[in-house]
């Protein structure tokens, strides 16, 4: 089911996203007074699922959802309608207007997703504001997985800086993103009250990048085994939890952190442990019944509870540039990944993904939040990649259109459509490519 509705939202995304990228060619055309034949929401090969026809435009909903298109008469494009480019150009179609025109046309697309990135990532400021963990709030330090501490980190470190900048907000991909994309060499950490630096080695960059390490936190915040509410019925009621309580070792096994209880809980799955814990600042046991999933009946205190989160609230007039901010941020983040790839100190196979990587990236239960902020950054990275210098694709276009402006050289239709058609394999490579790795990937390979 959860699967489902990953697929669900990625399909939700990618309509809104390919509707109004097709509207920025769309309303342009009809401004400049250009026919617009079809507007179509994926690809209608052979058939389309829906279709009406409101005056001049067709609009539908094709079967393949690779996409969408707009078909404006006398242009070469997706549709390769070679027939209607032998005959002799009229007033309404792309090819006769001005190249000025033609470019604002193609333009037009990219220029909405960009636009829209900016504009959803204000709206969840203003709407949902910012909450965070406060660095300086986290009470009982860090935890490291292996690979954290293969980094050096210890339990209960507490972070000061990632490559010279000051850690105020932590966030679990925060180290990482410091080391992939920002080179960080070093990093300061306060171990029983000194300063200790854990220098970095480069290897961590293709590791950090690698998917092979994609589930690995580094560090994550250490948080007490605190009970926030013992279900009614519970093992832990019958026992004489109560919330407030803490719980510090299991079976004289000392545990006092989420981390090391949950698993030593999963141990014991179906006996009986004792457990230790703190009540009003006053050491008691008790015998608890484990069940099979290794649970006994408790929702643990979090972040919230023990005040290690900052919340930011935006007005309209803070949201704005702040969305700003953040789509400027995300862009340059991408941008630099690129480079790092390009460089080879990150490895194009674990950066490149297709359909299964993006559902991947959608919340396995409907959350609008998280819907919407995945959204935007899937219109930055569609505007950037319609911008791409490749033929068939609005920066192909944009490139020819550029040219024809500066040297008032029209390129031939012949030779647009040979380039419309590399692009095309171009594009098909790309696709087989970064899908074919995540199959890959699927398969262990």
């Amino acid at each position: 089911m959860s699967h489902m509705t990953m697929i669900a939202q990625l399909i939700l995304s990618l309509s809104i996203l390919v509707v109004l990228h097709e509207l920025g060619h769309f309303l342009p055309a009809k401004w400049f007074k250009t026919k617009v034949e079809k507007f179509y929401l994926f690809f209608d090969v052979k058939f389309s699922l829906f279709k009406k026809k409101i005056g001049e435009t067709e609009y539908g909903v094709g079967w393949l959802p690779l996409g969408g298109y707009v078909k404006i008469a006398g242009m070469i494009d997706e549709s390769m309608d070679k027939e209607q480019m032998k005959l002799p150009p009229q007033p309404w179609e792309f090819r006769s207007k001005p190249a000025w025109q033609r470019l604002i046309i193609m333009v037009g697309g990219v220029t909405v997703n960009f636009i829209l990135g900016f504009f959803i990532f204000a709206m969840m400021q203003w709407g949902y504001g910012k909450v965070y963990l406060e660095n300086d709030k986290l009470a009982y330090g860090v935890y490291a997985d292996s690979l954290g501490t293969e980094m050096g980190f210890i339990d209960g470190d507490k972070l000061i800086s990632v490559g010279g900048e000051e850690v105020k907000e932590f966030s679990a991909g925060m180290i990482r993103r410091e080391i992939v994309l920002n080179d960080a060499k070093e990093i300061i950490v306060s171990r029983s009250g000194k300063l200790v630096t854990l220098p970095v080695e480069s290897k961590y960059v293709q590791i950090l990048s690698s998917n092979d390490y994609k589930d690995f936190s580094i560090v994550t915040p250490r948080i007490p085994f605190g009970i926030h509410q013992v279900s009614t019925g519970s093992n832990a009621s019958k026992a004489g939890l109560q919330a407030g309580d803490e719980v510090i070792y299991v079976n004289n096994r000392v545990a006092v952190y989420q981390h090391e209880v949950m698993p030593m809980l999963a141990e014991y799955k179906g006996e009986q442990v004792r457990l230790g814990y703190k009540r009003d600042g006053k050491e008691a046991e008790t015998l608890v019944d484990v069940d099979d999933s290794g649970k006994i009946g408790v929702q643990l205190k979090g972040a919230v509870e023990y005040e290690m989160v900052g919340r930011k609230d935006y007005t309209l007039a803070q949201a704005i540039p702040g969305g700003i901010d953040e789509g400027m941020s995300f862009m340059s983040d991408w941008f630099k990944g690129i480079g790092q790839m390009i460089s080879g100190k990150v490895k194009a196979k674990d950066s490149l993904g297709g359909f299964i990587s993006i559902t991947k990236l959608f919340s396995p239960t409907w959350d609008w939040e998280s819907f919407w902020r995945i959204t935007a950054i899937l219109s930055f990275i569609l505007a950037i990649m319609n911008l791409l210098p490749i033929p068939a694709l609005d920066g192909g276009h944009v490139i020819f259109l550029l040219y024809e402006v500066i040297t008032g050289i029209k390129p031939a239709d012949k030779f647009m459509e040979i380039a419309t058609y590399v692009g095309f394999v171009i594009i098909l490579g790309l696709l087989l490519l970064a899908n074919g790795l995540d199959v890959m990937r699927l398969l262990g390979l």
